[in-house]
């Protein structure tokens, strides 16, 4: 099997560091804010809630905006404004006195908008052959920042704050800033890669007719609306219900997130090799809304609440996991890069509604209530995912030709006719046409035969 040269070894390192470093930053005031904002001027449930949610707005906003600017003027230039502003809200929430001034903060923090930035920088410095091992390892970052985070913020706000968490945080974004500067190699835009890694604006508009593509984002919102929002009681609970002191939290969360492997890993197993991925998802689903119903509904003592942990993060990762796969599968040829970015700014809405709208149902009606309404979203999101059919294994494959555009359109002609291409999408001006097709009678000989001049 071909392995990932020096360059593209180097990229994916340096590159899964920086989303590291990022995330951590932000993951990191999860299991705090609910409690240590709640002592700071201003620490209404509802202000709380926008501080804890207010990143997920900015996140949205600014996310495709970004991409789009990274096609013109440059992956790293784009990269290198994300983390200073990133960087800046930081600054901002580490000297805040009052809630307003982390509202600021995390909204500042969330306008440097970079992730489709960086994953696209990620599939420009690498090979098809290398993309999706590149990209998964990029993505097991994320999941390995969130399991760190959880852990290591109360541990750092015990000693230091929260201003030292967020102080902690702007140090990371420095970090960032020399790891894209010195470490990632530079590299020229790869234009045939446009629509696969980068929003399309023309295909927009189809990325939102699909009803497949609709229901992973509605999946998306409803499982970062729960997560901000059940962020917002379980601290408190911890503390004043479990007599759970500060520097405890991060005991809760280790233990339950390492044994909800036990639960994750044997969904995906099931998912891919027996082909069950419709049923694990919609099991995904189940687990998640079980831990928010006895959340809601059972007295808060260890056992529970740690059961609780335990059934929900196993759902959670294996979901959080799982989307980003299905809407690669199931989208149409040539809109990945479009469809992730109307993926993205779904998941950024659902952590700003979570936290937002979670915040205002804590200060009305309490723990119970937040957990309730989330249950609710939960149900509805499994019954929408009910009609989703089982995922083809279908791959994304791009055809490049650099002769005439009348040969170019011919040699397409005979592309669409290889055996196992289902979909293909041209974009003449680019050069390109991306395909969907199926390997197990694809052939792909007669494919790179059409590709050379």
């Amino acid at each position: 099997m071909e392995s990932m040269n020096t360059l593209e070894k180097r990229a994916v390192l340096s590159l899964g560091a920086l989303y590291v470093f990022r995330m951590l930053g932000l993951f990191m005031v999860l299991p705090l804010l609910a409690v240590y904002a709640a002592e700071m001027p201003g620490g209404s449930p509802v202000m709380i809630g926008l501080a804890l949610g207010a990143y997920g707005l900015t996140q949205a906003i600014f996310q495709i905006p970004f991409g789009l600017l990274s096609d013109r003027i440059g992956r790293k230039p784009v990269i290198v404004m994300g983390l200073i502003l990133f960087a800046a809200g930081s600054v901002v929430a580490a000297l805040a006195e009052h809630t307003l001034g982390i509202i600021i903060g995390r909204a500042l923090q969330g306008a440097g908008a970079i992730a489709s930035t960086v994953m696209a920088l990620l599939a420009d410095v690498t090979r098809d052959s290398q993309r999706t091992k590149a990209m998964a390892v990029v993505g097991m970052s994320i999941g390995l920042s969130f399991c760190i985070a959880l852990v290591i913020g109360p541990l750092v706000a015990v000693a230091a704050g929260l201003s030292g968490v967020f102080a902690l945080t702007a140090l990371l974004a420095g970090i960032g800033l020399a790891l894209i500067t010195f470490a990632v190699p530079d590299v020229n835009i790869n234009a045939s890669l446009r629509g696969e890694v980068t929003t399309v604006p023309s295909l927009l508009g189809r990325s939102l007719e699909s009803p497949e593509l609709l229901r992973l984002y509605v999946g998306v919102f409803v499982l970062h609306f729960v997560l901000m929002a059940s962020f917002l009681s379980l601290p408190s609970i911890f503390e004043s219900h479990l007599d759970l002191a500060r520097e405890n939290h991060a005991w809760m969360y280790l233990p339950t997130l390492l044994l909800s492997l036990v639960i994750m890993v044997p969904m995906l197993i099931l998912a891919e090799r027996a082909r069950r991925v419709r049923l694990m998802f919609l099991l995904g689903i189940v687990l998640v809304s079980a831990a928010l119903l006895s959340l809601a509904l059972l007295p808060w003592t260890l056992l529970s609440c740690v059961g609780a942990l335990l059934i929900f993060f196993g759902g959670f990762n294996y979901l959080e996991a799982t989307l980003p796969s299905l809407v690669s599968k199931t989208v149409y040829a040539g809109g990945r890069g479009t469809s992730l970015g109307v993926y993205s700014t779904c998941q950024f809405l659902g952590a700003f509604g979570g936290g937002a709208a979670g915040g205002w149902v804590l200060q009305q009606y309490g723990h119970e209530a937040v957990f309730i309404l989330c249950v609710i979203l939960a149900v509805v999101w499994w019954l929408v995912a009910f009609g989703m059919a089982e995922p083809r294994n279908l791959d994304n494959v791009v055809f490049n030709y650099c002769g005439s555009m009348a040969e170019f359109d011919g040699r397409v002609a005979d592309v669409r006719e290889l055996p196992g291409v289902e979909e293909v999408l041209v974009l003449r001006d680019d050069g390109v046409a991306h395909l969907k097709v199926n390997s197990a009678v694809f052939d792909r000989d007669s494919f790179d035969a059409l590709q050379r001049v």
